[in-house]
């Protein structure tokens, strides 16, 4: 029965876009407060493609030019609680964030390109949301937020902003190396009830029109995203876990391995597209 299910899943995306038309992303510059940020570029070694685009290639020019304007990108008013949360104290130790981290303007400047990455005492790579997570228990003594909290999705939208326009760059190599693999393997791996995997749509069949759907890479340079359709911000991993229900999968836990290695896999996918943080998308 899961084989006929599968068949049946797969049969039915290849009609719908078998009837829908084929749309190139387009050819449009992305510049953010006069700053020209990358927007396509050449795949890294061993990539499927052979040019990379930033998912607001494919997004509509409504959507587009709602991410040009700090002004008019509903993102930033998340990012304005951020920088309130970052100068206030918090927990046991009576600390802010800048009490410790000085201007985030300098301390945060390019981590969110490299991420997720290596941690030595933890054993394994860690998220934005880990390393916040990890900071506001141990240096300031106050509870974890939830990962998709408005407190967490303000901080990690204010420390994604200061890598702005810099290029992704995750290691993938040494202790990477593994969770990279395992990444790569539930990319491509197929689940759910319509038995697909990540790769069905976003490599087989990017640039497809699916309905009202422009199917992208799939590239993660510009979360946490404020989408239209959320009216709000939302995390890598709560896009993840929107995927596999759309398939009619068991998702993985937000924060968790899985998801850790995955978002690993796909963030070296768009190596050298600019960071967008808080991007807008549909």
């Amino acid at each position: 029965m899961k084989k006929s299910i599968g068949l049946i899943g797969s049969a039915a995306i290849a009609a719908i876009v078998a009837a829908s038309a084929v749309a190139d992303p387009d050819d449009n510059n992305l510049v953010i407060e006069g700053q020209s940020l990358v927007s396509e570029t050449t795949a890294p070694e061993g990539s499927a493609f052979e040019i990379i685009y930033s998912g607001w290639r494919f997004r509509s020019p409504e959507t587009q030019v709602l991410e040009t304007d700090d002004f008019e990108n509903p993102g930033m008013v998340a990012v304005e609680y951020g920088y309130e949360l970052w100068e206030t104290a918090a927990g046991s130790s009576g600390k802010s964030c800048a009490d410790c981290h000085g201007a985030i303007e300098e301390s945060m400047s390019g981590l969110r390109a490299g991420l997720p990455k290596w941690d030595e005492a933890a054993g394994k790579p860690l998220s934005l949301e880990h390393l916040i997570n990890r900071s506001i228990k141990e240096h300031q003594g106050a509870d974890a937020w939830k990962w998709e909290s408005a407190e967490m999705l303000a901080m990690t939208a204010l420390i994604g902003l200061q890598s702005r326009g810099m290029p992704l760059d995750v290691q993938t190599d040494g202790p990477m190396a593994d969770w990279y693999e395992r990444g790569k393997e539930l990319y491509y791996a197929r689940v759910g009830q319509l038995d697909m995997a990540c790769a069905n749509c976003h490599e087989d069949n990017w640039g497809n029109m699916i309905r009202a759907d422009h199917l992208s890479q799939g590239q993660i340079n510009g979360f946490p995203t404020y989408r239209l359709k959320w009216q709000g911000l939302g995390s890598i991993h709560r896009r993840f876990k929107g995927c596999m229900k759309q398939i009619r999968a068991t998702p993985y836990k937000p924060g968790g391995d899985e998801f850790t290695a995955l978002e690993l896999y796909v963030a070296s996918r768009g190596e050298g597209l600019s960071v967008e943080t808080p991007a807008v998308r549909q």
